[in-house]
């Protein structure tokens, strides 16, 4: 079996021996995170209670980072996995401004986010990379 999310092709900008953080590569929604499972497991029902809060913990801490550092005007939260059936977390920023907003990232594009916006998104990452490691880090 081969699992993109156990063979990571990006390296993750936070790991530990439970979970992984990386920043998906979207030029339309710079900031855009995965929390990815380490174990290959597909549900969150599979963890333990413990590990359950290790994970619900960093989703949130990496929902906290994106707000402080991008200031969108919605976060969106998502566990999917029907593609890829690996236990991880979309964290997405959303604004008004976005490509597919008020809808799904995953819907057919409605605008195009003017290029100077999404620069000043992206100056933004390595900030956020560096507040996510310190939220996770402690």
């Amino acid at each position: 079996m081969t699992c993109e999310l156990c063979n990571l092709a990006v390296p993750p900008i936070y790991r530990d021996d439970k979970l992984s953080v990386i920043m998906v590569d979207d030029p339309a929604y710079p900031g855009f995170c995965r929390v990815i499972w380490n174990e290959h497991v597909k549900e969150m029902s599979d963890l333990s209670p413990a590990d359950r809060m290790v994970l619900n913990d960093a989703v949130w801490h990496v929902e906290l980072a994106l707000r402080e550092v991008l200031k969108p005007g919605k976060v969106n939260v998502a566990s999917l996995g029907n593609v890829v059936p690996h236990l991880h977390w979309h964290v997405i920023p959303r604004f008004a401004d976005d490509a597919h907003f008020p809808n799904p990232v995953w819907t057919t594009a409605v605008r195009t986010t003017e290029e100077p916006i999404l620069a000043a998104r992206r100056a933004l990452l390595p900030k956020l990379a560096a507040d996510i490691v310190r939220r996770l880090g402690k």
